[in-house]
């Protein structure tokens, strides 16, 4: 972060004036501005069209333009600001619907009026309580004061990166306008709000290593393919696999204290059901709508296209404010693809040479460039805080080789893939533990032993085997007959069905099933590997194969619904009655 980014957007300062000499949809090349260097912010046409510099090449300016350039033509005015695209980051963003350069959309016509780059909404005081007093030495990322929420995640109000001295006034405990100053640090005001570059991330003290889940409450992500906070996941499904239900479920149950959600060239009413839905749900932490502690990030498919590639950004540098901030943020992206379709539609605009698919050459690196910014951090002001990324991926046709594909497997650290057969046979959360993985299972593990469940590692580590045998011999028994296998291979059948229905298997309409905390989840696992090994033993003891099958084992798949989200003990029950019937019945 260099001394010219942060003081450029505290100033909008004019770099000078040119003309439009070429219009080709979303890029603009504009001549005469001298003083305009790639990534700053100009407003072009008499609308003040706002545009973002990608290009500089013997005094020929290429922009992309952030709106409809509809109406615009060769001759009108350019105008550089002398800053890059910046968020407006203050107290009114939780519970907030915006655009992909957050600006503010509840409460206004369909469409943002063009040419404002900073439209925020209605002004609005806000309760300050002081957190220091005059005299006191600070220094970057240290606390001012709070702004409560109804939300319960209270916002912080930081000194700002590059600002260190002693406080000489600070704001009583009273109503603040957002734009006046709550603190003066050596002779500088600091208020409520500010700019920031949403291309660069925010800085930090250090990046921590991964050291605990991100407990979600859905079975199939937190037993088998688990993800810790801070890291990097990517679900990847084609149409109707349920890409949208399981991220609001993820949403909804997953330990975070705050959701930036971005919907990114998703379809409309997709989205607008999805806003319903959000405001709708009782936020389990406080019993108020979830939408209060969620962040709305909507750039849909009809809005203008540049703005989708800069939503990402804008959804992550918000994630970055409030990970400063001391809280766990989970980012979700719906859908890196549109994002990618975006490059792909103005680097074929502005004539580079296509890679494959017609995606630019540099897909990867800005893929790369956006998931690094996740991360477990210590903040400038010593306190620690996650960004967790999630980004969906929509394959066109359900093709998992790609470009956009491939190239997140490369990058995240955990791939939840949905499956269109799992879905199609009712099976949520459908993904498949056939092409999913996490690189975080060995941290998970730890975690658990150190939490009192040493068992989990072995037992999630026998499931995948179990899982992965009963694939294999499935085209088998769809040839010969699963009477035809060994009486231990029939087992390994049951086994994996057991895993199927009694544990991945989750009903979002159950009150009890909805969510699961880690001690029920590592029950009903332990629950079906202990019928398992004594179906075994029974085999083993010369039973045959066909009268084990016979045993009503309904008991074991009905329990997950039929006790408590964190009732372990109930299942521990059930385990120990089964047991019993298998081994007086058999």
């Amino acid at each position: 972060m260099t001394a010219r980014t942060i003081q450029a957007h505290t100033v909008d300062e004019q770099t000078g004036s040119g003309r439009v000499v070429r219009v080709n949809g979303p890029l603009v090349e504009v001549e005469g501005l001298d003083k305009v260097a790639v990534l700053d912010v100009v407003e072009v046409g008499h609308a003040g069209l706002a545009a973002e510099v990608v290009s500089v090449r013997r005094g020929l300016v290429t922009a992309q333009v952030y709106e409809y350039t509809g109406g615009l033509r060769v001759g009108d005015p350019a105008t550089g600001r002398g800053h890059p695209l910046s968020a407006r980051l203050g107290p009114g963003l939780l519970g907030g619907i915006f655009d992909g350069l957050l600006r503010p959309l509840a409460g206004r016509p369909r469409w943002l009026t063009p040419g404002s780059l900073q439209q925020v909404g209605e002004a609005r005081p806000w309760r300050f309580i002081p957190a220091t007093s005059p005299g006191s030495d600070v220094g970057p990322g240290d606390i001012l004061g709070t702004v409560p929420t109804p939300s319960g995640v209270d916002h912080r109000v930081l000194i700002p990166v590059g600002m260190t001295g002693r406080v000489e006034w600070v704001a009583g405990n009273d109503d603040v306008d957002e734009d006046a100053p709550v603190a003066v640090v050596d002779g500088r005001q600091v208020t409520l709000t500010e700019l920031w570059p949403v291309r660069t991330g925010r800085p930090m003290r250090t990046r921590l290593e991964l050291s605990e889940p991100l407990l979600t409450g859905q079975r199939v992500v937190d037993l088998l393919f688990p993800i810790a906070k801070g890291a990097t996941a990517a679900v990847p499904g084609g149409f109707g696999t349920g890409k949208t239900v399981l991220l609001q479920q993820l949403v909804k149950w997953c330990e975070a204290d705050v959701v930036v959600f971005v919907g990114c060239g998703e379809r409309g009413n997709e989205l607008a059901d999805a806003l319903a839905d959000l405001g709708e749900i009782e936020d389990p932490r406080t019993g108020r709508s979830l939408l209060e502690r969620t962040v709305v990030i909507a750039n849909t498919s009809n809005m203008p296209v540049m703005a989708r590639e800069a939503s990402i950004y804008t959804g992550m540098t918000v994630a970055e404010f409030y990970r400063d901030m001391g809280y766990d943020v989970v980012l979700l992206a719906d859908s890196t693809s549109r994002w990618a379709e975006a490059l792909r539609e103005f680097s074929s605009r502005s004539g580079e040479l296509p890679a494959e698919e017609g995606y630019p050459a540099g897909l990867a690196s800005a893929l790369a460039a956006f998931y690094e910014r996740a991360g477990r951090v210590t903040t400038l002001g010593g306190k620690e805080g996650s960004v967790t990324a999630i980004g969906a991926v929509s394959p066109p046709g359900g093709d998992m080789t790609e470009p956009v594909t491939a190239h997140t497997e490369r990058f995240v650290r955990c791939l939840w893939s949905l499956d269109r057969d799992l879905a199609y046979a009712r099976h949520y959360p459908a993904i498949t533990w056939r092409r999913s993985f996490s690189r975080d299972a060995q941290v998970v593990g730890a975690w658990h032993a150190s939490a009192g469940r040493p068992e989990w590692a072995r037992a999630r580590a026998r499931a995948v085997a179990l899982l992965a045998e009963a694939d294999r011999l499935a085209p088998m028994v769809e040839l010969v007959g699963l009477s035809a296998l060994p009486g231990r291979e029939r087992m390994v059948m049951l086994a994996g069905r057991l895993l199927r229905e009694a544990v991945l298997q989750q009903s979002a309409q159950s009150a009890n099933d909805a969510t699961c905390t880690p001690a029920k989840q590592t029950a009903l696992l332990e629950l079906v590997l202990a019928v398992y090994d004594r179906c075994l033993a029974l085999i083993d003891a010369g039973d045959r194969a066909g009268v084990v099958e016979e045993f009503d084992l309904s008991g074991v798949i009905r329990v997950r619904d039929e006790v408590g989200p964190d009732d372990a003990a109930g299942v521990e029950r059930r385990r120990d009655e089964v047991l019993a019937l298998l081994e007086s019945q058999i």
